[in-house]
């Protein structure tokens, strides 16, 4: 087990370096910064000055190695439009996004995975035609859509459900729900299928013939080994929620991460950009390793890849 975290480990710290360069450089491929900055009708003086006012004029590799051990130091530099620093920016923001993102995880899990094991046992049967139709409605119903529907019902019509903010618990639901209805389908089938596969496997055929129960059996033995794809989802859909919740975000009015970009991109505000996809990367390749180690305590016969 220390060899395999050891290499995973190696992995992960490789791949980080690798995406933060190349972020790094798609943001400063993606146009001339420094006459971005300086705005329009700027002299050829003035775009000097900007970009070494921002150090901008200096080698590419100079200017990442810089932005790299500044954040190894936890200085990830200066928002251009507020003047504060990029990582209180991000830490102001991040724990409603992670809060959000993990709750709507936590929600499509809840359902996907129980409605997966049951029509898994129900094959071809109504039940599992039902549960076949809610993962196709989940997936065709667009997240802004669903989001505009339950404030109608359920904030303006009914008012039981705050709109917007998150003032209190409430004003998670309906946002946890737009996000947890979206990476449900993707959980249930996988589940779904996952438990098919081992339904017809050697030992959970000899599971039965030890006369245990129906529960035992699914949950207990057959579950144990349907779940290790749903375990590498779910961790890659928790970063896609951690970077993708601006469309949320801007609707329930949630200051999040998702929002914080939208409003750097349209500001040029390159430092926090730059920053936001950095963190994001490394949520992903983060997620990414808990989620290997998890199925590697499932099912030790990965340790040995």
């Amino acid at each position: 087990m220390a060899r395999y975290i050891t290499i995973r480990l190696l992995i992960a710290f490789a791949v980080a370096i690798t995406v933060s360069l190349v972020s790094f450089a798609l943001l400063r491929l993606s146009g001339d910064l420094a006459r971005v900055l300086a705005g329009e009708g700027a002299t050829p003086e003035d775009v000097a000055r900007v970009a070494k006012l921002y150090g901008l004029d200096r080698p590419f590799f100079v200017q990442y190695l810089d932005w790299l051990l500044g954040v190894m130091h936890g200085d990830m530099g200066t928002s251009l439009f507020t003047n504060k620093p990029v990582l209180n920016m991000l830490l102001d923001t991040v724990g409603v996004t992670f809060r959000l993102a993990v709750l709507s995880l936590l929600f499509g899990l809840a359902i996907a995975v129980p409605l997966g094991v049951y029509a898994a046992v129900h094959a071809n049967t109504w039940i599992d035609r039902v549960a076949l139709g809610l993962a196709v409605f989940g997936k065709a119903v667009p997240n802004f859509w669903l989001a505009l529907i339950l404030i109608y019902y359920f904030g303006v019509q009914l008012r039981w459900l705050p709109i917007s903010g998150m003032g209190s618990w409430t004003n998670y639901i309906m946002p946890v729900v737009t996000m947890g209805v979206g990476v449900m389908p993707q959980l249930m089938r996988l589940t779904r299928s996952g438990m098919m596969d081992v339904l017809e496997a050697d030992y959970v055929r000899t599971a039965w013939a030890k006369g245990l129960s129906p529960r035992r059996v699914f949950f207990k033995h057959a579950l144990r080994n349907a779940i290790l794809p749903v375990v590498a989802v779910s961790a890659v859909s928790l970063g896609f929620m951690l970077g993708g919740s601006v469309i949320v975000e801007t609707i329930f009015s949630i200051n999040g991460i998702g929002a914080l970009a939208y409003r750097s991109i349209r500001r040029v505000d390159f430092p926090v950009v730059q920053s936001i996809l950095f963190f994001l990367s490394f949520a992903y390749i983060l997620l990414t390793l808990i989620a290997d180690l998890i199925n590697a305590q499932l099912d030790p016969r990965i340790r040995l890849v």
